[in-house]
């Protein structure tokens, strides 16, 4: 073991073991995990004895929306290796539970907890051909342990900010003992290429090949087609306003706006999808909504009666939604940062946000280029909205552009794919 091995296992390892089992007793989702994590090796044991391929790749991804950038390779490699072993793993909970039954993994699981012999364990369990980790979850034991066994491993989708702070004195060197344990870190820019030059590492071939999530939004296209969430008698004759993975700093923007236009446009139907459908929050929703407009359950829609608005009480269906949109708000800008620009965006709608949306270099170049619109208060978002409600064609042109934006950016699975099959065809 180097320094950095050695400093890893004997402090940080202890403490973030502590950590995670004493936050398990505050938070449902660090004790999900931990549960879910019960006989993790046992399982896996059980679970590749039933798979034989010369292939094995591990994909890992810290929650859903890493993995979302993973499917397009995963479903890539299918149809050119359709007998290879898949194997998924996640660290959070909400990641694991809402891709537990993706049909085209063989074995899905948490990652084990990263002390030395759970890793050890763990790969001398899988043997995978390669190791894909997504974006930025980057564990150190798993990492030095692939690099220990000569398994070729990648960073998908990588990125780092000029103000990361792996770049301060000492996370630096840390982070180098991991990345110089890579074979290709391949990343979304030419800035983030440019951000690990910076670590002068010695092994990887780092190269700028552009962002999965445009191929993947452009193939959820197809999916959300074939599903038709709403009748023709719901949208028809309506401008379809829908509010997308919203918490409550957004609705408290929101919704006066919303009650303000509906009161000058008759036709209006706005969809309210919450981050977190949890039944407090719906009724938290629900009493904010009385007595101010009518509204309706998307579960109880079959005694829909002209509500005008309607409130989505279960998860996965927002993409599907998006194609029935004339304007989409993306939430999470008036609380943390934004959530997901392009799923609405590849639908060819205008794209409203709030202030708090440079998390996202998507929307940042969004509204650069005219397709999406940053509101920073009430009286913005109202201005804005009545906008693209009027206008016909100021809408359809900045949709236009939004859409044009995604397809622009297609491309990055393919050129993963060329990294990859060397390592497929050994």
């Amino acid at each position: 073991m180097n320094y950095w091995q050695l400093l890893y296992n004997l402090l940080v390892i202890p403490l973030l073991w502590l950590a995670f089992h004493v936050g398990g007793f505050f938070n449902k989702k660090i004790r999900l995990g931990i549960y879910g994590r019960i006989n993790l090796l046992k399982n896996l044991e059980h679970d590749l004895f039933k798979l034989e391929s010369p292939q094995r790749l591990w994909f890992h991804a810290s929650s859903l929306g890493e993995f979302e950038q993973a499917k397009p390779i995963i479903a890539e490699i299918k149809k050119s290796y359709p007998n290879a072993v898949i194997v998924a793993t996640f660290f959070s909970p909400s990641g694991y539970e809402h891709s537990k039954n993706y049909k085209l993994a063989n074995i899905i699981s948490y990652i084990p907890f990263d002390s030395f012999f759970n890793v050890k364990n763990f790969i001398d369990l899988l043997k995978p051909t390669v190791a894909i980790m997504v974006r930025y979850d980057i564990w150190p034991n798993m990492v030095w342990t692939l690099k220990k066994n000569n398994i070729p491993t990648f960073i998908a989708n990588a990125t780092m900010t000029n103000s990361s702070a792996r770049k301060l004195p000492l996370v630096k060197q840390f982070h180098r003992s991991m990345y110089d344990c890579f074979s290709h870190i391949l990343t979304v820019s030419e800035t983030d290429r440019a951000s690990f030059l910076e670590y002068d590492i010695s092994i990887p071939q780092i190269s700028a090949i552009g962002d999965t999530r445009f191929d993947q939004v452009v193939m959820r296209v197809a999916d959300a087609e074939l599903k038709n969430l709403l009748t023709s008698s719901v949208v028809q004759d309506k401008k379809v306003f829908i509010v997308g993975q919203c918490w409550g700093e957004d609705e408290e923007v929101l919704l006066p706006v919303v009650y303000k236009l509906q009161e000058q446009e008759k036709s209006l139907l706005t969809i309210i999808v919450p981050h977190e459908p949890t039944l407090e929050h719906l009724e938290h929703l629900e009493f904010d909504l009385e007595d101010k407009t009518t509204f309706i359950r998307f579960s109880e829609m079959n005694n829909y009666n002209n509500e005008k608005v309607i409130l989505i009480d279960s998860v996965g269906v927002l993409v599907a939604l998006y194609k029935y949109a004339h304007i989409v708000y993306v939430g999470g800008s008036f609380r943390q940062g934004v959530h997901n620009v392009l799923e609405p965006a590849v639908f060819g709608v205008p794209v409203v946000f709030g202030p708090k949306h440079t998390n996202s270099q998507e929307a940042v170049e969004l509204v650069r280029r005219g397709g999406g619109f940053v509101v920073n208060d009430e009286k913005e978002l109202y201005r804005t909205l009545r906008t693209l409600l009027d206008n016909i064609e100021i809408r359809y042109h900045a949709g236009q552009i939004a859409r044009s934006y995604v397809h622009e950016n297609c491309g990055a699975t393919e050129r993963f794919l060329g990294y990859l099959e060397p390592y497929l065809r050994q």
